[in-house]
């Protein structure tokens, strides 16, 4: 045992368990966990200008590194300024560990209305956390982080919340920090498995259907295993992106509209194996049958009534039914059928400019980047058009559908992965949202290109409402000067001519060794034919 204060029992419980970064920004009510981390060499502190960016942060750090991502806020505002971060996280399954600070012990539920007071903010951050918990003795410490670990590395991760009051966190007691246990995420039942597998050998034109799931429990390689056993296909969700390589012959994308090429594949899909999805937006028809792979249970059937549940890790689970699959004949390859498939998928890639415009970014971007895909027309269009060729390559804000989330993401996928470009495409809307973590950027090193393509308005909604609500309102802006933002900041700024030219400042930007902020002028952009239409009241339409 050695005697410690609560932050540093709590700096210590994070090291043990692998943390090896955490975002934050400093305050009062943290200083016991401050001084900590500033003695504490094995955890590097990246602090942030705003504590809406640390979760967001957290988020693409996990997502792109496969890991754990841990961000530190001070109580009250600081903690719900998190919440549109662990939004994202909470609809992306992505395991976030959020530490906050806390008021005072003993003025806890008296709503005396001292600083940063909220009764009670676990309440608060409950409907975007999986679970939360209060440290109040230091000798709790090492098992609430322990508790916290298992939450986020068994079943579904979703974020998780610890608070501290700000006494706790500088008292000293006598603390035993025993080594972490591993946790492990079991396969699904062996009855499921070879129920499974009889449907699928039994299935005429088995489909496998693959969302984010599968980057969570890094069932790659035995979901490429699957399916090329049964010469079964891959479709993903956007969140799913990469879950096969798209240079494999199995890839099938994810342009998943209706009444496009992969639309009627799938519809002709008699069994589908549906690995780490909700199978939201998948619009199976009711009569197709279903075998679901995910963590949790509360998921099985949940959207589609047709389903025999496989309960367990994907990759685990994956195994164990190409194992069972093994038994019987690999099918003859359909890779011909395929490549027709993708040749007429690739022919609805013509709606302009954005087509042009992912093509231009795909070709100057390395194929391992990471590719954050913005709230912003480039990266609507990317959904179904961007080929991806690694695993957490991709990322997005899932069902949240955050503004402004992409560029701190990046900038926590960039710490993760040192070593590769990092390009996220946001709108001019959002990125004002978190432009101000330019200075983080520029502060840690944290080499991003951020490519913000400028139409002086929310432009989704500008068009939404003019071509149907009766003209747009609220939705015109006035921004920077990009380029001389980018300079006051400190990091590199580009400024595209015509949207064309934005593959080759991509091309150029990647290999600075520096920040980089692309400005891209364009003009209002058309609504992409695979968006949902809507329809507005009669009396907006001249009815």
């Amino acid at each position: 045992m050695a005697k410690l204060t609560g932050g540093e029992a709590l700096v210590k419980s994070l090291t043990r368990h692998g943390v090896r970064v955490v975002f934050g920004l400093p305050g009062v009510q943290i200083y016991g966990a401050i001084c900590a981390l500033r003695d504490e060499p094995g955890i590097r502190f990246i602090q942030t200008r705003h504590e809406g960016a640390t979760s967001y942060m957290a988020d693409g750090y996990a997502r792109a590194g496969g890991t754990v991502g841990a961000a530190l806020v001070v109580p009250g505002p600081g903690l719900l300024n998190t919440t549109g971060g662990l939004s994202t996280a909470y609809a992306a399954s992505s395991p976030v560990l959020m530490i906050a600070g806390q008021i005072p012990k003993t003025q806890l539920g008296k709503r005396i209305g001292v600083l940063h007071e909220v009764d009670d903010q676990l309440d608060a951050v409950a409907p975007v956390t999986k679970w939360r918990k209060r440290i109040l003795e230091v000798r709790e410490t090492a098992a609430v982080v322990d508790e916290a670990m298992k939450q986020l590395c068994t079943g579904r991760p979703r974020p998780v919340v610890i608070d501290m009051p700000w006494d706790t966190m500088q008292e000293e007691a006598e603390v035993e920090l025993p080594n972490p246990v591993a946790f492990t995420n079991p396969a699904a039942d062996r009855a499921s498995v070879d129920r499974a597998a009889e449907m699928l050998l039994a299935a005429r034109r088995p489909l496998v259907y693959a969302g984010g799931g599968v980057h969570l429990s890094g069932a790659h390689d035995a979901l490429a295993a699957v399916a090329d056993h049964l010469q079964a296909g891959v479709a993903t969700s956007p969140e799913g992106k990469g879950a096969v390589s798209d240079r494999s012959p199995l890839s099938l994308g994810a342009a998943l509209w209706a009444g496009s090429p992969l639309r009627r594949h799938i519809d002709d899909a008699d069994v589908v194996l549906v690995v780490g999805s909700r199978l939201a937006v998948a619009g199976l028809k009711p009569e197709q049958q279903v075998i679901q792979i995910d963590a949790d249970p509360d998921e099985i059937g949940r959207n589609h009534a047709k389903t025999l549940g496989l309960v367990g890790d994907a990759s685990a689970t994956l195994t164990a039914l190409a194992d069972r699959l093994r038994s019987a004949p690999a099918r003859e390859s359909r890779k011909t059928e395929w490549d027709a498939l993708r040749a007429r998928i690739t022919e609805t890639d013509t709606q302009e400019p954005q087509s042009s415009i992912v093509k231009a970014l795909r070709a100057a971007t390395p194929e391992d980047a990471v590719f954050v895909a913005g709230m912003t027309q480039i990266g609507y269009y990317s959904r179904p058009f961007w080929p991806v060729y690694h695993p957490r390559t991709y990322l997005t804000s899932s069902y949240s559908g955050n503004l402004g989330f992409e560029y701190p993401t990046a900038l926590g996928a960039k710490v993760a992965k040192p070593d590769r470009a990092v390009v996220a495409v946001i709108g001019d809307g959002g990125f004002l949202y978190n432009a101000t973590e330019l200075a983080t950027a520029a502060q840690h090193r944290i080499n991003v290109v951020a490519v913000v393509f400028n139409d002086g308005a929310y432009g989704n909604v500008a068009r939404d409402l003019d071509d149907g609500w009766g003209g747009a309102f609220g939705a015109e802006l006035v921004n920077p000067d990009f380029m001389k933002l980018a300079d006051a900041f400190g990091v590199a700024g580009m400024r595209a001519g015509e949207p064309a030219e934005v593959g080759r400042l991509v091309r150029d930007a990647v290999q600075l060794d520096r920040p980089v902020l692309i400005e891209v002028p364009v003009g209002r952009m058309p609504r992409p034919k695979f968006f949902m239409r809507l329809t507005p009241p009669a009396k907006y339409r001249g009815l």
